[in-house]
């Protein structure tokens, strides 16, 4: 980890030991063996939920694992280079990134690469991107850059609040158009979540809310298997080999799994009973063979991840660093509620979304996207800390 080495503790003022420990260490320790152990266990549960699905589609018990691999070293290559990016690049460069994603969007639409029924990627030989993801960070960077020059016309004005609205009602129209209404609602909960921990008043937060659920009710309507889902996650028993078949399978899959689990690669649903099982429903798998101490274990560390970056984005906003404690705050609501949406949906809290777990389940995009995000917030950790120890050994010199 040279990436967050410095070399303060060559510094010629004698400091003890447990100070020059303090300032040698410039990232979070916690958050990024958090994050190593989770990718870890992820790679384990997709090795293991895939191979029947890797037989079925190319006669290779091995295709996903060696995709998962690709996946991995072309992350770890970019998360090298991220890690060494100013945080001050990214706000400068939100509005292009933005851009980027509209175009990006537009362009899944008319490539039309459909597959169950969306086109939500752009396939390019063996590349295959999904913008939607890319669209979640860079609309987080907009955001975050937004109430970094507005903060206080958010406060007072109504209009400043409606501006951000405008261009996430923009997104979410492209998203619509794919379908992915699951990042849809990722996006929305995450603007008026942020815009309210920053100054924006409650009651026009409301006002808005109420405008955009009369817009999504017959967004709702118009699509029948939208109401289907909704209906079936009321009562999955009701269809068990119909509509509610994904959702029956998965609550077996957390049945079978007990206390201690079956046992890694012992699960029966990924047999082509449970569908998605390494991707939008891989937690229900390692509920299955790791059993409920397993799964409440990774869900701990998902917490715990979510705590630090918003625990990171407190620090940066403690020493005026507004755009970098924004960006952390909103990354940490984001990452929140997608684990909640994709455990809430695999054990029959909510209706059935399309949304990966992070960090765990297989997708190119979405587990290079989050990971982006992550080594954003372990360079945000970086610079506060470094701005604190210099400010320290300035104190400490004079």
């Amino acid at each position: 980890m040279r990436i967050f080495k410095t070399k303060i503790i060559n510094h010629p003022l004698k400091l003890g030991k447990k100070k020059s420990s303090n300032i040698n260490v410039l990232y979070d320790r916690i958050f990024f063996w958090l994050l190593l152990g989770l990718i870890g266990i992820g790679f384990v549960i997709i090795s293991s939920g895939s191979i029947p699905t890797g037989m079925r589609l190319a006669n290779d018990p091995c295709y996903f694992i060696k995709r998962v691999i690709v996946y991995y070293s072309v992350t770890f290559l970019l998360s090298v280079i991220i890690l060494k990016i100013p945080i001050i690049v990214w706000q400068n460069y939100s509005v292009i990134m933005l851009l980027c994603s509209y175009i990006m969007l537009i362009a899944a639409l008319i490539l039309n690469n459909s597959t169950n029924g969306a086109s939500r990627w752009i396939m390019w030989g063996a590349l295959c991107v999904q913008p939607s993801e890319l669209s979640k960070l860079s609309f987080i960077c907009y955001l975050a850059n937004y109430l970094e020059r507005k903060s206080q016309e958010v406060r007072t004005k109504f209009w400043s609040i409606c501006k951000p609205i405008v261009i996430m009602i923009i997104l979410a129209v492209l998203l619509l158009a794919q379908p992915d209404f699951g990042s849809i609602i990722i996006l929305f909960i995450t603007t008026l979540s942020i815009l309210f921990l920053f100054g924006a008043k409650l009651c026009q937060l409301i006002l808005v809310l109420v405008f955009n659920i009369f817009l999504i009710i017959p967004l709702i309507v118009i699509k029948p298997y939208r109401i289907q889902r909704i209906l079936t996650f009321w009562d999955p028993w009701k269809d068990p080999f119909g509509n509610g078949y994904q959702l029956t399978q998965s609550l077996i899959a957390f049945g079978r799994g007990k206390c201690f689990g079956e046992g890694l690669g012992n699960s029966v649903l990924k047999l082509e009973y449970l569908p998605e099982a390494h991707t939008d429903f891989i937690f229900s798998i390692l509920a299955e063979e790791l059993g409920y101490f397993g799964a409440i274990l990774v869900l701990s560390m998902l917490f715990i991840i979510v705590l630090r970056a918003m625990i990171i984005g407190y620090r940066a906003l403690n020493i005026n660093h507004r755009f970098s404690g924004i960006l952390a705050c909103s990354i940490s609501m984001w990452f929140g509620l997608q684990i909640f949406i994709n455990v809430g949906t695999v054990s029959g809290i909510l209706p059935t979304k399309g949304l990966t777990l992070p960090f765990i389940s297989y997708g190119g995009s979405s587990f290079l996207i989050t990971v982006m995000a992550s080594m954003q917030l372990l360079r945000i950790d970086f610079e506060t800390r470094l701005s604190k120890n210099q400010a320290f050994l300035k104190c400490t010199k004079t």
